[in-house]
């Protein structure tokens, strides 16, 4: 009998015999967890939580080292548990040996709108609460100064790669709102720490907070309904902006600290890409500017002629390797690059580690590769007769990319059809919500004068692959602009200037949703999209 182990948030799913441990497995997963005291249940190295399934019993090691609070919240070490079901396993931070790439940084530059009352220092922090990553900024409000930046996973991923996973365990566990938040709060207590640690201060010297999500993520952070977002027509319990006193959720501030939520727009399009369009000033442009922010949900909008949209494209999780065979996030190992020359594989991964599965951007230039190689179709099909595709016993088509001599953990790393298929998927959800956009301005890719992409997966992705397989049109090259975490910059624009949080208040009552799901064209686009086409 063999267990599929789920390691979140790194995105790495294995099959392991019964009686493997689960530190057996991460290692054969190339899951790198602390482990000091080589499995002997005492160093604390491997903590891990278990989000779903059955582990063995607590062993006597277990009990003398983890603490009444820890167990009782499912904490268990690695290398004492092992599994009697599938399971899905939690890492803190702290039990990797190494950190996964997050996206923290922009382009953005940021200075306050007015003379400061006062001229003593003054703190801040803003929030980007995404579905897969967080980020987390403290700044000096006076001179606008940001003093440090950090980034972590989301814990809800080990509850659901994407919002309507999450919306579904709320809506099938009684306390699943509860746990959801208690599980964010945690996590953002955390990198408050971490954020006061590195500037040298006290979280009590924070005087105001903006955070910024998604519509279910601004939802799930304070604690509002969420079931009514999973069915059409998915209206938010909440609209407007709104402002929270700290105590209220629990963060890890003085009680009566203001945390600013910027207003949502629709279900699906929240107050971080209100704060996209603030950070990237688009509204303000003269010219037609389309701006992707591409994540597990892919928001869209559209400046024409003083015309604004939005719509939110459910890409899902494939471009931070879920549903991938070999995928993972961006961890050291991950492979990052691909490209194929003569027949032949060349890869680099994170870190520059023996691999042991592929990242986002990996498996877009993967498909990209092959695409260009001729080894798979405009559909996606491999061709048998290519050098590039072998067929093993299964009988399923497929792409050697490190044999398992080279990899990490043994085995060996391939994109096969289903994986492309994922992209397929991904890929044309995205390019679809544009193509809609468009359609209804009354305007083709070629009107574009500046397209933006914005987000973590946008900053590290290759643009000629992405234009390759057609999520992006073919446009001359410096009309793309690549600025990082713009909902990020938005947040810390609202959190240092009054007239910015204006600003995205009024915009979210003059951008025009689009909901994609129940537009005339949507099917016929998105048929069409799904194919490596690029017009």
């Amino acid at each position: 009998m063999t267990f599929l182990i789920d390691w979140q948030p790194v995105g790495r799913r294995i099959e392991v015999p019964e009686g493997k441990t689960l530190l057996e497995a991460a290692q054969a997963a190339g899951v790198e967890l602390v482990s000091v005291c080589g499995g002997g249940g005492t160093c604390r190295g491997c903590l891990v939580r278990l989000a779903g399934g059955r582990l063995s019993p607590l062993s006597l090691e277990e009990q003398a080292t983890l603490e009444a609070d820890e167990i009782h919240r499912g904490y268990r070490l690695a290398c004492q548990a092992v599994p009697t079901s599938d399971v899905v396993i939690d890492i803190p931070p702290e039990s990797l040996t190494a950190p996964q790439r997050l996206q923290v940084e922009d382009v953005f530059d940021l200075k306050p709108s007015a003379v400061p009352a006062s001229t003593l220092p003054a703190y801040g922090l803003a929030f980007d609460i995404g579905t897969t990553k967080l980020a987390g900024f403290l700044v000096e409000l006076n001179s606008g100064h940001t003093l440090a930046r950090t980034g972590q996973m989301n814990p809800q991923i080990a509850y659901g790669e994407d919002v309507i996973a999450r919306i579904v365990y709320c809506n099938e566990h009684e306390d699943g709102r509860t746990v959801l938040q208690t599980r964010l709060v945690e996590t953002l207590n955390r990198m408050i720490g971490d954020l006061c640690s590195e500037a040298h201060l006290q979280s009590g010297n924070i005087t105001k907070m903006v955070a910024v999500g998604n519509t279910v993520m601004h939802h799930l952070f304070t604690g509002l309904p969420v079931q009514q977002l999973g069915t059409a027509p998915y209206l938010p319990a909440a609209m407007e902006a709104m402002t929270l006193r700290a105590g209220e959720v629990g963060l890890a501030l003085a009680v009566e600290t203001p945390v600013y939520l910027p207003p949502n727009i629709a279900g699906y399009v929240g107050a971080d890409h209100v704060a996209v369009w603030v950070a990237t000033e688009m509204a303000q442009a003269a010219q037609t500017v389309l701006a992707l922010d591409i994540g597990t949900n892919t928001e869209v909008g559209l400046v024409h002629r003083g015309h604004f949209l939005s719509c939110s494209c459910a890409s899902g999780p494939a471009f931070e390797g879920a549903h991938i065979r070999d995928g993972m996030r961006a961890a050291p190992g991950a492979i990052e690059r691909v490209q194929m020359e003569n027949d032949r594989v060349q890869v680099h991964t994170i870190g520059n580690q023996p691999a042991v599965g592929i990242c986002g951007s990996g498996i877009l230039d993967a498909v990209a590769q092959l695409l260009k190689a001729g080894a798979i179709d405009q559909t996606g099909n491999y061709q048998a007769s290519h050098p590039l595709v072998r067929t093993p016993q299964n009988g399923r088509r497929e792409c050697l990319l490190v044999p398992a001599s080279q990899t990490g953990h043994g085995r060996d790393v391939v994109v096969n059809r289903k994986d492309v298929n994922e992209i397929q998927l991904a890929k044309g959800a995205i390019r679809t919500g544009a193509e809609i956009l468009l359609h209804d301005a009354g305007i083709k890719d070629d009107n574009i004068d500046l397209f933006i992409i914005a987000g973590a997966f946008g900053t590290y992705l290759d643009l000629e692959s992405a234009i390759r397989i057609g999520m992006f049109p073919d446009l001359p090259r410096e009309r793309f602009k690549q600025v990082g975490n713009a909902a990020g910059a938005g947040a810390r624009r609202m959190l240092i200037s009054p007239d910015h949080r204006r600003i995205a208040e009024d915009l979210s009552r003059q951008i025009d949703y689009v909901e994609l799901t129940t537009h005339p064209k949507f099917t016929e686009t998105f048929v069409q999209e799904i194919l490596f086409v690029n017009k």
